[in-house]
């Protein structure tokens, strides 16, 4: 329980930095309490969706070398925003969308590093 619930905050902190960084290019998240839902709602699609997504276009990651997983990153992103009630999380297009997931998984890696070495 305890791993969930660092996940999800460190994953809603994630999601607010990047919104911070990308504050002009159409990455949107209002508050701590948008980036929770969006959070989980970002775990959902990866628990559920993506999974097929990454199955169905292997042949293409392969070709690619692995750099097509940025743009399945970027198509659970933009999912994850539709669904977002409210609309706490907003992604304004395909583009905001590639760069989000990028600096995403950059941030998410950094404060992980850093909860690992705390634990």
């Amino acid at each position: 329980m305890k791993h969930f619930l660092l996940t999800w905050i460190s994953t809603a902190v994630a999601l607010l930095l990047t919104a911070q960084i990308l504050h002009n290019n159409g990455f949107v998240v209002h508050g701590f309490s948008g980036a929770l839902i969006a959070a989980i709602i970002i775990g959902l699609v990866n628990a559920f969706i993506r999974p097929i997504l990454a199955l169905l276009t292997f042949p293409i990651t392969v070709i690619t070398f692995g750099l097509f997983s940025f743009v399945i990153n970027a198509l659970t992103l933009l999912l994850a925003s539709a669904l977002t009630p409210g609309y706490d999380f907003q992604i304004k297009g395909f583009g905001p969308a590639l760069l989000g997931s990028i600096v995403l998984a950059i941030v998410s890696s950094i404060i992980n590093y850093f909860l690992r070495a705390i634990e």
